[in-house]
């Protein structure tokens, strides 16, 4: 699944398209796409994992789910687009992602102060509602998109390394401090990742994601399901505390 800072790419290299007009759309998509026709873009946004085209009146949401993928300018061979855009400078094709319209002001589905790359981005409010949660495991609150949009298992897994906190400590025991320093680290490593991303770098400098020792410790790291969202998590027993 792409994280936040790849769609943020991805807004990046189709900002070309804004203001240009659709000449032609197709797909097996299943919704109106007769309404897309002729429209003009008006500008392009990302919130967390959402990719948004905006319109007149209303905005076509992309999710990219588990195996989503797009291609500018060139089709993925052997495979129907979910959606494929035709423009007088080029196309923008969609594949296995989930399509959405939004009626009405953009800002009435969004909360932009949850969106971790985004300059409204507000840490108080993320500590707040973090509060409210102090049964739930670090694993699962880092990736509760009402709280940190756009974070995904990448970035969780090499935050909770970073801050040395183990994935099943529970939110409610972590000192204040540790709980600013987590909210802190899932920033700056996501502006950190879409640097790298940028770079095709970015496997190169994980330092606990799909790896099997510690840098740390030079010892084993356990790779585990955790938490109610049963997502992969790499951690080091030894130098990764348990609040429990």
């Amino acid at each position: 699944m792409p994280e936040g800072p790849s769609i943020v790419i991805l807004k990046e290299e189709a900002w070309k398209f804004t203001g240009k007009k659709i000449l032609s759309v197709r797909g097996n998509s299943k919704i109106d796409q007769a309404r897309l026709a002729d429209q003009k873009v008006i500008s392009i946004q990302s919130w967390g994992k959402h990719f948004l085209l905006c319109f007149t009146g209303f905005t076509l949401r992309i999710h990219f789910l588990l195996f989503g993928s797009y291609r500018i300018d060139e089709e993925k061979p052997g495979t129907d687009p979910r959606l494929s855009f035709t423009f007088d400078n080029g196309e923008l094709n969609f594949y296995s992602c989930s399509v959405k319209f939004l009626e009405g002001d953009l800002d009435s589905h969004y909360d932009w102060s949850v969106d971790v790359m985004n300059d409204a981005w507000d840490a108080k409010k993320a500590k707040a509602k973090l509060k409210e949660r102090p049964n739930m495991l670090v694993c699962d609150a880092l990736l509760e998109q009402d709280i940190f949009a756009g974070v995904g298992n990448i970035i969780k897994n090499e935050v909770l390394y970073r801050i040395r906190v183990h994935p099943e400590s529970l939110i409610g025991k972590l000192p204040s401090k540790k709980l600013d320093e987590l909210i802190k680290e899932a920033r700056i490593y996501s502006f950190q990742f879409l640097e790298w991303k940028k770079q095709y770098e970015l496997k190169k400098h994980w330092l606990a994601h799909t790896k099997a020792w510690c840098l740390r410790c030079n010892l084993p790291i356990t790779k585990k399901h955790t938490g109610a969202k049963n997502r992969r998590s790499f951690s080091c027993s030894n130098c990764q505390i348990l609040y429990a």
